[in-house]
Parts: C-alpha cells; structure tokens; sequence
C-alpha cells in the first residue's frame, strides 16, 4: 500500500487552513518528502507523523515556499537520534543551495546527508523506482514520479485447487517459473498473475509545457499545480503556473486515474471548490485536497 500525506496544501502564501507544500509518501519503509516549506515541522505533529522516519527529500525547485522548512527539520533530525543517511534530490543547483543553507545556521549533525541533482530515472530500486524531468518555472524545476512495480502474485484460489502448500515451489512460482507437483506439471503463468505497476506524480510549480502529459502518462494518481482558476489564465502564464483547468487537460491527454488538485492560491481561501468545480469540468475524477488529508492506493 502507498499513503499519501499532504501536509501542506497552499501556494507562496499560506493561510490559516493551509500550509506551505509538503506531500509525504510513505511505502513499505521509504518515507519521500516532496517538498519541505516553512512549518512543515509543525505539520508533522498534527499528522501524528514521526520525522526521524523520513528516508528521502525530493526538492522540486529552490523558492522559499517549498524549502524554507528544511532548516527546522535538518535540526530536529539532528537532536531526535536521526542515524540513517539522509538523501536530497533536486534540480540543477541544489548541490550549491544546500551548502549555502547549511552555512545559515548552526546545528551539531551526526547524520550524513547526500545530495544528488538528478534527472530521469534516478534511483531504482527492488520494487519501485523514481524518475524526475524538467519543469519550466524561470529556476531549475523538477517534477518527479513514484513507481511501485508491479509484481507476480499467485493466484490463491487457484493454488488452493490443486492443493500446492510447498514454500519452495510457492517461491518459484512467484519467480515466474515451472514446477512439478505429485506427478504433476504447472506452468507459472496459470497460477500467477501481474500485478500492474502504480504510478504516483508531483507536479507542482511549473508553466504549461509539452513535457507533463508524456511524463505523468498512465498515473494512478496526478497530484497537481491548480494555483488559478481559468479566468486567471494571463497570470498563471506571468507567474509560471497552472490552472485548474491545465491541470485538468493534462490528466485527460496522460490517461490519468485520479487528479488531485493542490497549491491553492490564498485568493480561493473562501472558496476552494472553485477550483475543483473547474477541473471536474475538463477530468471527472477530480478531488481537491486539505492539509492533513490522507490517499491510500
């Protein structure tokens, strides 16, 4: 299973229901935070959430908004016994900023922490991988994908019916291949099936551009940009960001699932379903989301 928690929901501005952008996904033992703006500390204590636990940092871009909480959280770490090796991806640059943020304050670390600026799949791993591609933002921007792969399950029923309990050949199986059983032939592929891959995206700032749909295609879930409404177009253009409905479009043409719409711009704080109303338009299966709210998939 992969959560999803949005801690943190607004655009620059936050206001009293929403925070700076943060999202932490957690699967099996990897706990991602994408993004860490100011007072994300704080929001993983409203979560009930424990930060020690985080494995991974995704920084999408360098604006204050998105990042001016890592400080906090580098030094909560640090006096909590955090003793894994802490892992920041980012766009170009990031290398340079993280030494330059870490020059602004003074804290006693006892972890390590590895920077990476990354591009395409950058990290792979057993059972899932991650890619970032380049934004257009006016900075180095990334957007990034989580991909659980998908894996061979045995068919139970099936396993029942013929009675196989072995551990060794159950093993097999799962790795794809024949096995022999009281006398028996079975081929793998009649008692396994392919679990499909899910795909998480994070696209947060950036302007439209012919990267995204191709990018995010076939998400399970598009976690998106929706920092205007339509009728907000020209300064969505100005300010390098999406509406609702680009947001919209773009789960449309990638064949997406499920779009969830977030960095909300302070202007929508009375009336968010705004928002939402708009995307539904263009994708049905659109959902607005609030700080703390959580997605399972």
């Amino acid at each position: 299973m992969i959560k999803i928690v949005f801690l943190g929901t607004s655009d620059a501005t936050p206001t009293a229901k929403r925070n700076h952008t943060s999202v932490l996904l957690n699967y099996e033992k990897e706990n991602i935070l994408v993004d860490c703006g100011e007072g994300t500390q704080r929001q993983f204590r409203k979560a009930k959430l424990n930060p020690c636990r985080i494995t991974r940092i995704l920084i999408t871009h360098w604006h204050g908004d998105h990042i001016l909480g890592i400080p906090g959280l580098l030094q909560t770490l640090s006096l909590s016994g955090y003793n894994k090796t802490l892992f920041i991806y980012g766009p170009k640059r990031t290398k340079n900023f993280v030494k330059n943020l870490l020059k602004t304050f003074v804290f006693a670390r006892n972890y390590q922490i590895k920077v990476e600026e990354v591009g395409g799949k950058f990290l792979d791993e057993k059972d899932f991988y991650l890619e970032a591609e380049s934004m257009t933002h006016g900075i180095p921007c990334n957007a990034y994908t989580f991909v659980k792969k998908g894996q061979i399950r045995i068919d139970k029923n099936k396993l029942k019916i013929a009675k196989i309990s072995s551990v060794p050949l159950l093993k097999k199986l799962k790795e794809g291949k024949n096995i022999s059983f009281d006398g028996k032939k079975y081929l793998a592929k009649d008692l396994t099936f392919k679990e499909e891959d899910k795909k998480i995206s994070f696209i947060f700032d950036t302007s439209i551009n012919s990267k995204i749909a191709p990018f995010v295609k076939n998400s399970d879930l598009l976690i998106c940009d929706s920092s205007f409404s339509s009728s907000l177009e020209d300064r969505a253009k100005e300010y390098k960001h999406l509406t609702s409905k680009n947001a919209a479009e773009i789960a449309g043409k990638s064949n997406s699932k499920k779009l969830i719409l977030t960095h909300l711009s302070q202007r929508y704080e009375k009336e968010p379903r705004k928002i939402l109303a708009e995307a539904k338009k263009f994708f049905a299966n659109s959902f607005l989301v609030n700080d703390l709210d959580i997605i399972e998939i």
